[in-house]
């Protein structure tokens, strides 16, 4: 094996990949030899598929592969396994489960977070976004993101949280800054936040997989598509940089097909 790692080296592999290819060789030697046959190699893959991942399966074989090349081992070359697309989202909060933590926040006087689960739902904004929004932007209605590419975005907040967080941001005399900001007036990390949405999410009987700042973005486009079918304009909201990338937002969330299946399918 020595050899072997001295070939990854000259490839210029880190030095992860390469110890993940070496675990790979030695697990493969100890389960079919030295030198395997072609039928040995598929027997082999076949047995990978029913133990592992699909994506551990495919750095498997492209070690596998990589072994035979530098033995120049006159055998068959594994193919990689298909990762199919999926066909639904993923892990995206419900309106109700959304609904809940918003009005459950409300009614026990939670209004910092109240309003942070609103703003990530009505507005689509990342979480890094989510901590640049200030009083003036609540006041003018809108915040105005510069992307990498040095192009504008601009994220609008809905004119019914606008009034509502102007009242509220009145209410606690805060007249600059930025919303969600700590005691020493910076923005919050965006691991407080994830981790302040966890703690309520168990507080009020939420499933706590569902509840990442992300998944409330999802929830936005979700809702958007469901209401006004300009998939161009929502990519715009979102600031991809292909249409593509929404038309995820298309797709049903894993809950929704299986509600669908339950309520059609009574034979």
């Amino acid at each position: 094996m020595r050899d072997y790692k001295a070939y990854l080296i000259k490839k210029d592999f880190s030095i992860h990949t390469i110890d993940a290819y070496i675990y790979a060789i030695q697990q493969m030697k100890e389960r079919i030899g030295v030198t395997p046959s072609s039928a040995d190699l598929l027997e082999h893959k076949e047995w990978l598929i029913a133990h592992f991942a699909i994506k551990t399966v495919n750095l498997r074989i492209t070690a596998i592969n990589s072994y035979l090349d530098f033995l120049n081992h006159q055998s068959i070359r594994l193919k990689s396994l298909r990762v199919q697309q999926k066909f639904y989202l993923d892990n995206v909060i419900s309106q109700e489960e959304y609904e809940l933590l918003r009005d459950s926040l409300k009614r026990d006087g939670e209004l910092f977070w109240h309003y942070v689960v609103r703003f990530l739902a009505c507005t689509g904004a990342r979480i890094s976004e989510l901590r640049q929004f200030t009083v003036q932007s609540v006041y003018i209605g809108h915040l105005d993101i510069v992307s990498k590419g040095q192009k504008l975005r601009r994220i609008y907040i809905p004119s019914s949280l606008q009034k509502d967080t102007l009242i509220w941001l009145q209410a606690l005399e805060r007249a600059d800054g930025f919303i969600f900001a700590t005691k020493s007036s910076s923005p919050m990390t965006a691991r407080g936040i994830s981790l302040g949405l966890k703690r309520f999410a168990k507080k009020y009987g939420v499933n706590q997989d569902v509840v990442y700042p992300h998944s409330f973005r999802h929830r936005f486009a979700k809702n958007f598509i469901e209401r006004n079918p300009d998939i161009a304009f929502l990519a715009d909201l979102m600031g991809h940089e292909s249409i593509e990338t929404t038309r995820v937002y298309l797709r049903r969330t894993a809950m929704e097909q299986r509600e669908t299946v339950d309520a059609t399918i009574d034979w």
